[in-house]
């Protein structure tokens, strides 16, 4: 179940050229991060904080033996003024990605290669609506707009009609799948190159768990909280690296600090000839008027 860190090379250089005794992982997932960091910066500490309970549970378990150098909490980086301790750290570290326990566990309902229940919450223990619960109770506009805003969709329309239209509620990840398949057309999805549900799939997941506001909650809070730290985010959907941009752009305008990267890094060939996962990956990073 683990995996590779996307970008981690450039993460830790970055890491390398200020100061790094506190570390926030601030989407802690199977603490593939976390690991590296802790092994790459020995006299460093890392806080990790994720979401899902399951997450945690794993993260704590591959990292025990660093004793009391890594901590795991169970929070929202949404929430990150809440965190004790918060204006000490010395660098923040977001992959905004899904970790690989939440795709290839089929009960998650995140994937589209395998058939589970419609869930995608990245806390299950939480009383939120499922995926299920938004296709059912959503009107076809509303579900339009999620598919096009957060999954760039070109046939959001057609899609979402054909949801409201089902005779029966869509409750599995194999259902979904099923009537994307049929109602695209079969020219459109061989020159796809793509799950023809991805995009379907990723919108939901971010509509259901609030993942763009939460980051806006993040990028608004951040610089209030901490104005002496190393800020590195891994995107991987338009619409978080125009909100990474902006307010990068802000803070730089505040005289909170300084763009670190005046353009996007992204992973090398190599990396995403090796890595899947990291094809869509771009990197940005601030300094918090650090020297």
């Amino acid at each position: 179940m683990y995996h590779e860190p996307v970008m981690l090379s450039e993460v830790l250089t970055l890491m390398e050229e200020h100061s790094h005794s506190r570390i926030l992982d601030g989407t802690l997932g199977l603490g593939g991060y976390s690991e590296e960091i802790l092994k790459r910066f020995p006299s460093s500490s890392v806080l990790g904080i994720d979401r899902d309970p399951e997450a945690l549970k794993f993260s704590r378990e591959r990292l025990k033996d660093y004793g009391q150098r890594f901590t795991a909490v169970q929070k929202n980086f949404g929430a990150i003024s809440e965190i004790e301790g918060v204006e000490d750290f010395d660098v923040f570290v977001f992959d905004l990605g899904v970790s690989n326990m939440q795709i290839t566990i089929p009960e998650r309902g995140f994937s589209f290669n395998n058939d589970g229940p419609l869930d995608m919450r990245m806390n299950p223990e939480s009383d939120s609506p499922t995926a299920a619960d938004i296709l059912r109770d959503s009107d076809m506009k509303t579900l339009a707009e999620i598919f096009r805003l957060y999954g760039e969709e070109r046939y959001a329309g057609p899609i979402a009609s054909a949801v409201k239209r089902s005779p029966n509620p869509i409750t599995t990840t194999s259902e979904l799948v099923a009537l994307i398949r049929d109602t695209l057309p079969q020219p459109v999805q061989r020159k796809m190159g793509t799950h023809p549900a991805r995009r379907v799939f990723q919108a939901l997941r971010i509509y259901v768990n609030n993942e763009a506001g939460e980051l806006e909650s993040l990028l608004k809070s951040l610089p209030e909280v901490n104005n002496s730290a190393l800020v590195i985010f891994v995107s991987y959907h338009s619409l978080e690296d125009r909100l990474i941009k902006h307010s990068f752009r802000q803070w730089q305008n505040d005289s909170k600090g300084k763009i670190l990267t005046r353009h996007p890094l992204t992973p090398s060939q190599e990396e995403t000839e090796r890595n899947y996962k990291a094809r869509s990956a771009k990197l940005r990073a601030f300094s918090l008027n650090l020297d």
